[in-house]
């Protein structure tokens, strides 16, 4: 296949322009050649590597540990453990966000309940509770 223009990239990948040039800056993809006039020109394998890191994204990667992953698949010496250890590590951070979620969502529904629905804006207890000197007033 030949190589492929930033633009065929985008399209093709799903992601925008500015996207595949913050990849690559931030060395998840590799610098593409150039043709003479300038524009970057990718080698089509490039779109499993845009792929790779778009799952790893949506799994709540964060770049960084993106760019982990993505080196342990090219460097000797690690195993499928050394990926497993990541992905468990994600686990526990989702497990803790799903926690902290859980606790707003208990505070909103004691707000919402506390709620008529009724009245001026002025009373109303889901406002008062999130203003922070009327929280002072009555603490």
């Amino acid at each position: 296949m030949k190589p492929l223009t930033i633009g065929q990239v985008a399209r093709e990948s799903g992601v925008g322009v500015e996207t595949i040039r913050f990849y690559e800056r931030e060395g998840l993809i590799g610098k593409p050649q150039r043709r003479p006039s300038g524009y970057r020109q990718y080698e089509p394998e490039i779109l499993r590597r845009i792929g790779f890191i778009q799952r790893a994204k949506e799994l709540g990667f964060s770049l960084r540990e993106v760019g982990e992953l993505l080196s342990l698949r090219v460097r000797r010496g690690h195993s499928c453990a050394d990926v497993r250890a990541r992905a468990v590590a994600k686990i526990v951070e989702i497990d803790a966000k799903i926690a902290v979620l859980e606790r707003m969502r208990a505070a909103l529904e004691r707000l919402s309940a506390a709620c008529v629905g009724r009245g001026p804006v002025s009373e109303c207890p889901i406002l008062d509770a999130l203003d922070p000197k009327d929280n002072h007033a009555h603490g």
